[in-house]
């Protein structure tokens, strides 16, 4: 039988974080009602007509979600929720803003994109009540790697997918458009955790070492164990081929790089994996027309045969690197400024209307609350006791991480664009519910990392535990029978 003062100390560890939540929570929303006030006046001198709607819908899924990590994950890490909500509310009011004071099809848009929120919100309480110990999901990671594989490359099956803006990433559903790899990228991910946690002893095995002078300065892997890279660089290679989609080959062998150094600690499987990817990105070039395309926008966008190419020119971007200049410091405001004029302003380039209407203040302070974002996530993992799901949370942390990194380097110029979207800000219903099906796996998995440990003889005894080996580490694998996880 549980100690009284054992179960009081819990109920009060557990409130604390909830009450630190609700508060974080009430000021998102308000940020979210300043916004649309502001983006209102703005545009068309008046407070949106619709904000009380926008506002209780908005307001009720975020309050919804609130109660129900407070019961079903009580302990979890107080930040997440807030930190989803406000970068979904900017998303929302900067969607709504680029539509100009007529509205029309801008307002619509957004109307969809809150649509969505809430849909994304009800997936992240259902993966809640669903995954009620994350271990579990590594019990089938070969049928997760099918469901993955499937919806990867759902959209080359002919009178299925589509092709639109240069790239088949696309699969058309009752007069909707759906972008299967948003979806796909969870499933493979959590394989990637199963995989890479079972095999973590075989790929962590020096083979030679290369040595400088009596210094060993590189271990190079034994040749027998080099499959799953070159699995994953062929993977990478086909999706590209495909759906001409190089964003989604990018991150996805980005995440697995990631995910494979997290889990052996050597840095000889990075640098095979990016002469690999140097090797693949030089042969991609060579033999696909769209990925020189790309890079000849890149390296000359202001060409002016680029820039006025009829199909696949350089226009979008250095119009999107006019609008970061014309943002400044403090920003155009919602009601001035260019981007609500070029492509995909609302979409792959949100971002850059972000740098425009808040300048370049309102940009850094959303990539930090990303980069915030991903910190608590890397925090999680650190505090989890298990390999599967160190990796696991590793690998969704990567994966927001490489995606805005991508974002953000392609509006910038840093490297080519490649058209793909922000977590949380972009409007699009697939990436938005995936988003937020991520938010809901890391609500469980803190909540499991944070839960004070149940009295002795109070509850069945746990299941085993391993700890995953230390970077550096050759073989730092060590059994645990305490399952308990950490505070």
């Amino acid at each position: 039988m549980a100690r009284p003062g054992a179960a009081a100390g819990s109920g009060a560890a557990a409130r604390r974080p909830r009450r630190t939540e609700a508060w974080l929570l009430a000021a998102a929303f308000g940020v979210f009602l300043l916004g649309m006030c502001t983006a209102g006046w703005q545009t068309g001198g008046a407070v949106p007509g619709r904000l009380p709607l926008y506002a209780a819908l908005f307001g009720a899924a975020a309050l919804t979600a609130h109660l129900g990590v407070r019961f079903l994950a009580p302990y979890a890490d107080p930040l997440l929720l807030p930190l989803a909500t406000v970068l979904t509310g900017t998303g929302l009011t900067m969607i709504w803003a680029l539509g100009g004071p007529d509205g029309g099809e801008g307002h619509a848009e957004a109307w969809r994109q809150l649509m969505w929120a809430v849909i994304g919100t009800a997936g992240c309480l259902a993966v809640l009540l669903a995954v009620s110990r994350p271990r579990r999901l590594q019990r089938y990671p070969y049928l997760l790697a099918v469901g993955g594989l499937v919806l990867l490359l759902l959209p080359m099956v002919p009178g299925l997918g589509i092709e639109l803006y240069g790239a088949r990433r696309w699969v058309a559903v009752s007069g909707y458009t759906v972008q299967p790899s948003e979806f796909a990228k969870l499933p493979l991910i959590v394989f990637l955790a199963a995989y890479l946690g079972q095999k973590r002893e075989v790929l962590a095995a020096a083979g030679r070492h290369i040595t400088v002078r009596g210094v060993k300065v590189f271990s190079v892997p034994r040749m027998r164990h080099l499959g799953p890279m070159t699995v994953a660089w062929g993977f990478a290679i086909l999706v590209l081929v495909g759906t001409k989609d190089l964003g989604t080959s990018l991150l996805l062998y980005l995440v697995f790089l990631a995910m494979l150094y997290a889990a052996t600690g050597r840095k000889s499987w990075v640098g095979i994996g990016l002469v690999m990817f140097a090797a693949g990105a030089v042969a991609a070039w060579r033999l696909f027309p769209h990925v020189r395309q790309r890079v000849d926008i890149w390296l000359n966008a202001f060409d002016p045969d680029v820039y006025n190419a009829p199909v696949g020119g350089s226009f979008q971007l250095v119009q999107g690197l006019y609008a970061l200049a014309d943002g400044g410091l403090t920003g155009t405001g919602f009601g001035a400024g260019r981007a609500g004029e070029i492509f995909a302003a609302d979409s792959d380039l949100i971002l850059v209307s972000i740098g425009e209407k808040l300048g370049l203040t309102g940009l850094m302070a959303i990539l930090v609350l990303l980069a915030l974002l991903v910190e608590r996530a890397a925090r999680t993992a650190l505090e989890a006791r298990e390999v599967f799901t160190k990796l696991l949370v590793t690998g969704f942390a990567m994966l927001f991480a490489f995606q805005v990194f991508v974002v953000a380097g392609g509006v910038t110029r840093l490297i080519p664009l490649t058209g793909m979207t922000t977590p949380f800000l972009a409007a699009g219903g697939s990436s938005l519910v995936s988003s937020w099906l991520v938010i809901g796996l890391w609500l469980r998995v803190s909540d499991a990392c944070r839960r004070p440990p149940p009295d002795p003889g109070s509850g069945p005894e746990q299941e085993a535990t391993e700890l995953i080996a230390l970077p550096g580490r050759a073989h730092g694998v060590s059994a645990s029978t305490d399952a308990t996880p950490r505070r």
